[in-house]
């Protein structure tokens, strides 16, 4: 037996100015994977290629470090039974570079290769390819606005780690590549094979696909956004009864014309965004202090601790001790709670 021809290939593209765990991650779950399964079960695994998208083979990443690839993209011209986009060069200067790549990625297909992935920004590089035209994917929770922007017919949901649709699958940022190699070795060789990954990574293999990045749930309003305008003075009172026509009232403008506006400018209606504005407070509470859930609830006007859970819930899927338990600063002996609860003191003095 051919044990290289019975393998399954798996190419990843590593694109310039991108994170090393991009490519460095999923490459060590499959390299992973192979030493498993031949030691273990005596069978053919993956050959992992890790291939440039340039005919220099030479990828310069984000951290300065030049990774010479031993192949070139264009040097691929068998099946593929995996492809891995791993990240996006956005740089202008670069597109002339990746001209003869595109050529190369614009002839792949079901006949000829199985899988087709991306990390990160890669979703980019797989819509440009016009790959990605009606297939739902995901990218970095703070890439999705601009996907969604740039290329109208994805259907892209930015919550999710991981997801695919067909033979395309797609990854969030960095570590979340991790993830989705994870779902693939499952797919392929079973759920033995991917926990004895994930425990040789010391890496999660139960966070599911359909978890929430936590990425912010309101985007940067420019200065003449009326959300702008507002957000300031909603933030001060978060722990007070807030509707439209209080809105309207701080802002001067009749109900009806603020809710027209605000509509307009952000996309979604006052209410909703108040909601999320007291979800992102209690986020903050949750990652910088000690304060208790109830007390949480309280000061962002979350209600009680059943109303805050479900609000949780809807909007990241988690609940608010899952939450404060993963992401809890290392800050909570700095004084941070004062200045959260009390924002108008700093080092003791009223500003």
């Amino acid at each position: 037996m051919n044990i290289k021809e019975d393998r399954k290939k798996v190419v990843i593209v590593v694109m310039t100015a991108n994170m090393l765990l991009d490519f460095a991650g999923p490459s060590d779950v499959f390299t992973n994977a192979n030493n498993i399964l031949q030691s273990v079960q005596g069978v053919a695994g993956y050959e992992v290629l890790i291939v440039a998208p340039t005919a220099n083979r030479k990828v310069v990443a984000a951290t300065g470090v030049e990774i010479h690839c031993p192949y070139s993209v264009m040097d691929i011209t068998t099946p593929i039974d995996t492809l891995i986009i791993a990240g996006n060069d956005f740089r202008e200067s670069s597109v002339e570079s990746f001209r003869e790549f595109y050529q190369w990625l614009s002839k792949i297909n079901v006949s000829n290769t199985r899988r087709i992935g991306s990390v990160c920004g890669g979703a980019f590089t797989l819509a440009k390819a016009g790959l990605l035209d009606g297939k739902k994917v995901t990218t970095h929770w703070d890439l999705s606005e601009r996907l969604k922007k740039e290329y109208p017919l994805v259907q892209v949901n930015a919550n999710h780690f991981f997801t695919n649709d067909g033979n395309i699958y797609s990854s969030a940022g960095v570590s979340s590549g991790i993830d989705l190699s994870l779902a693939m070795v499952e797919e392929d060789f079973g759920k033995d094979v991917a926990i004895r990954v994930a425990r040789k990574l010391v890496f999660y293999l139960s966070r599911p696909g359909f978890q929430t990045q936590f990425g912010n749930l309101l985007p940067v309003y420019e200065s003449e956004n009326i959300a702008k305008k507002i957000q300031n003075w909603l933030n001060e009172h978060l722990h007070e009864s807030l509707d439209v026509s209080r809105m309207a009232g701080h802002m001067n403008m009749s109900t009806r014309n603020f809710t027209r506006v605000f509509h307009k400018e952000t996309g979604m209606p006052p209410a909703k965004f108040i909601e999320k504005v007291r979800v992102e407070k209690a986020r903050k509470y949750l990652e910088d202090t000690d304060i208790s859930l109830e007390r949480i609830a309280e000061q962002c006007g979350l209600g009680n601790l059943v109303s805050m859970r479900r609000t949780f819930l809807r909007h990241l899927m988690t609940t608010p001790s899952d939450y404060r338990r993963v992401f809890r600063t290392a800050l909570k002996d700095a004084g941070i709670e004062d200045l959260l609860i009390h924002p108008g003191i700093e080092d003791g003095n009223t500003v």
